[in-house]
């Protein structure tokens, strides 16, 4: 049903619009990109004269049934063009050289035909073929020669589907004519989605998505459920952008190949795009490494040359579960591969978009009103990447002291992407600015958030805000699923019960570890559970026992630890594996398990003991900090010997907490369970 916006779309983009849903109903048995068949509907049914539009889907129909490739035909039309002499096809093509005879090859994908010559004019002219092929309408011809070795198939032409040079000054003049609400519309109308049934939230993230289309080395993540249409844009609206997909590469492939001084993916394409992070690998070992490089600078060296790129990266994946669960227990960036859990790498990216913030797809979710022909879409937005508005922010505001410089150059690369998509005429004030700017804060928070449970105190600083000029006031940002986690509950536990700070036996990593007691009658027996293996662990338990059967007249007289039979089981929140610097806290749950007194309210354990109850610092108090204040702690029992150190912390993180200073074990028993 054409409405209102779609009059004004054909008033002002005449033969520049095309109805979706005639995509979609095309689309049905053909698989080939929205950007081939939109080209074809461009040529035939950009308009809005139904009779036309009737007219030229028949015609658009034919010249897929009758040139389109399937494979399962591919035979056939060989034949084909081995009676006629010639034939046209529409079918993706590819190149390589073939350094042994000096020539291009190519290889032609559902046809199914591989070696055939190419000639180096057509190289010259699209050299997206030697980057992993292009969609193409081609005149074939049949020369069999039986003393040649060369393919009896020979390209008598060769046409990129895409639409002829494209007048961008004709596009940013016409986006007067719309409000900001209607050109958010067109351009969620141009990559096929109903906006009217879509959130504002999800319009906004889809909205996100096409930044690297029109920003230059704009590095992007985006991790959510399955099913909500992550690798579509960069698979179906442009042909400017790759997916590749499974995640695998190599240097060669991705930046330059020493061997054939060819430069890789990032020279030849404007986004590259990795699907299924989960299973990405780069088979070089300075695969990562180069790809930091690239990331952070637009270049890379190869042999004794600095190579410069403007390919966007995105990296997709999927989150399995809960959001919230997976906040508390780990971070947002988990399905990435173990070797590349690197907070010098994900420190690269300028957005995280979160999409699980964005509805798995349904039917009601694609239009079927006007948008953009998606080639003359994907030409325009390409355009973009030669303009910035970068410098859009500081004629407003001032970016707040939590973001170092890596982080500002993200927010103004996000802010850019956002104005060149939603204002191409440059026409936008303070609060499209504010708007913009807020949105790229917390996309580069969601980021910091990650890299400081990864990385540490290096990136605490992560209370990102901005400062209006006019007024001189100051705005926090902060990102909807990284609030205190409540790991920690805010009443009572049961006596026995605990939280405390652990470390990693091997790998010096912290974690959050829970302990419950269940106390019963018995002769005093002691089992434990979920401590792991290793002679560390099982000493620290053994350790801390003997302590309370030695000492245990200094908390009561009316306790014996033999009249109970006691079962204490550790649960490993952070799953950081081989448990170790938890003896205090095996001894304090004990006690409070025996004088039947619970700690107090949201109290987080941190230190240790040896054997006889000398007290072991924390290691690295900021961060075990850090990791109690995400778990929700309020009250923090601390040893002395720690507050040496305490002058490290945060100022910001010291005023989260009320502190318990103890001495030695019996005193730090006594202050959890709140006894003077």
């Amino acid at each position: 049903m054409t409405d209102e916006l779609d009059i004004k779309l054909n008033e002002h983009y005449a033969g520049k619009v095309v109805r979706k849903d005639l995509t979609k109903l095309i689309k049905e048995g053909t698989n080939v990109p929205n950007y081939v068949l939109e080209y074809l509907l461009g040529m035939y049914c950009a308009t809005d004269d139904e009779d036309d539009i009737e007219n030229g889907t028949a015609m658009v129909k034919q010249i897929l049934a009758e040139n389109y490739v399937r494979p399962d035909e591919a035979e056939k039309i060989k034949a084909k063009i081995r009676e006629r002499g010639q034939f046209k096809i529409i079918d993706k093509m590819a190149a390589r050289l073939n350094e042994h005879n000096d020539t291009y090859e190519g290889q032609i994908f559902n046809l199914n035909i591989a070696r055939i010559r190419i000639n180096d004019d057509y190289i010259k002219m699209y050299d997206k073929l030697l980057g992993g092929g292009i969609w193409c309408i081609i005149n074939l011809a049949y020369e069999f020669d039986e003393n040649s070795k060369e393919s009896p198939f020979k390209i008598l032409s060769l046409k990129p589907v895409q639409m002829p040079a494209t007048d961008i000054n004709e596009y940013i003049e016409a986006r007067r004519y719309f409000s900001t609400e209607e050109w958010k519309q067109v351009l969620l109308r141009s990559m096929g989605m109903e906006p009217t049934n879509l959130s504002e939230q999800a319009q906004q993230h889809l909205i996100a998505r096409m930044i690297p289309l029109v920003e230059n080395n704009f590095n992007m993540v985006e991790l959510g459920p399955r099913g909500t249409g992550k690798s579509y844009l960069f698979e179906q609206i442009s042909p400017y952008s790759i997916l590749v997909s499974g995640g695998q590469t190599t240097v060669a492939n991705l930046f330059y190949n020493m061997g054939r001084h060819q430069v890789g993916l990032v020279g030849t394409w404007d986004v590259v795009a990795f699907d299924e992070v989960a299973g990405m690998k780069m088979k070089d070992k300075d695969g990562v490494q180069i790809m930091k490089d690239y990331m952070a600078n637009g270049s890379f060296s190869r042999g004794k040359d600095s190579i410069a790129a403007d390919a966007s990266m995105v990296f997709l994946g999927n989150i399995d579960g809960s959001i919230e669960n997976l906040v508390k227990v780990s971070h947002l960036l988990s399905p990435f591969p173990k070797e590349m859990i690197d907070a010098a790498f994900f420190d690269r990216f300028h957005l995280y978009l979160p999409g699980w913030e964005i509805p798995k797809m349904r039917p009601e979710f694609f239009t079927d009103n006007y948008g953009f022909i998606t080639d003359y879409f994907s030409e325009c937005l390409r355009e973009m990447r030669k303009r910035t508005f970068s410098d859009a922010i500081q004629k407003y505001f001032r970016l707040g002291k939590d973001l170092n410089q890596r982080d500002v150059i993200a927010v103004k690369h996000t802010v850019s992407g956002l104005l060149k998509l939603l204002y191409p005429d440059g026409n936008f004030g303070k609060e499209e600015v504010r708007e913009c700017l807020e949105y790229a804060l917390i996309g580069r928070r969601r980021i910091k958030e990650q890299l400081k449970k990864i990385g540490g105190l290096e990136f605490f600083d992560v209370h990102f805000s901005y400062i209006d000029l006019e007024d001189n006031e100051e705005h926090f940002v902060a990102t909807p699923e990284c609030k205190s986690s409540g790991l920690i509950p805010e009443g009572e536990m049961l006596a026995g019960c605990l939280f405390c700070i652990a470390n990693q036996t091997e790998g010096g990593n912290k974690g959050l570890v829970r302990l419950d007691l269940q106390k019963m009658q018995g002769n005093g027996k002691f089992e434990h559970t979920g401590f792991g293996s290793g002679t560390t662990i099982r000493d620290e338990l053994k350790e801390a026992v003997n302590y309370l059967r030695s000492n245990i007249s200094r908390i009561s007289n009316d306790i014996k630890f033999g009249d109970y039979e006691l079962h204490l089981k550790a649960t490993d929140i952070h799953g950081i594996g081989t448990l170790s610097g938890m003896e205090l806290a095996v001894f304090i749950s004990l006690v409070s398990g025996l004088c039947n007194r619970p700690v107090q309210p949201q109290l987080c354990i941190l230190g240790s003991m040896s054997i006889g109850g000398t007290i072991i610092g924390t290691t690295d108090l900021p961060g075990a900090l850090e990791i109690a204040n995400d778990a929700g702690a309020k009250r923090i029992l601390i040893p002395a010997i720690d507050m040496m150190q305490y002058g490290n912390v945060p100022a910001d993180l010291m005023t989260k907490f009320s502190l318990e200073v103890y001495t030695d074990p019996i005193d730090a028993a006594f202050k959890a369970i709140g006894v003077k």
